[in-house]
């Protein structure tokens, strides 16, 4: 299984950072995966859902240590991305 695409949209939140879709083999989509600014540093957290608990449980994630690895990566590269786009378009405008 390939990742084949990772949109981004970015967040002006402290702790949250951007929200990503990932597209895998351009047949499966997951929604609603997110960037968070942590303790130590960013990671990327799966799309989850509430419980009457309180508690939250996620909705899909890697099943290997080794995908879920792969993913964070690609996802991580492609909100670098995606913010050295937008702060070079904020120079541009702003000169």
């Amino acid at each position: 299984m390939e990742i084949t695409e990772v949109s981004i949209n970015l967040m002006d939140e402290e702790r949250l950072k951007a929200f990503a879709n990932v597209t895998f083999d351009d047949v499966f989509v997951v929604r609603g995966l997110k960037v968070i600014n942590g303790n130590k540093g960013l990671f990327v957290s799966m799309p989850s859902r509430k419980l009457n608990d309180g508690t939250y449980r996620d909705i899909a994630h890697p099943i290997t240590n080794e995908f879920r690895i792969k993913m964070e990566k690609i996802v991580l590269e492609a909100y670098h991305e995606v913010l050295a786009e937008e702060k070079s378009q904020t120079a541009a405008n702003s000169k």
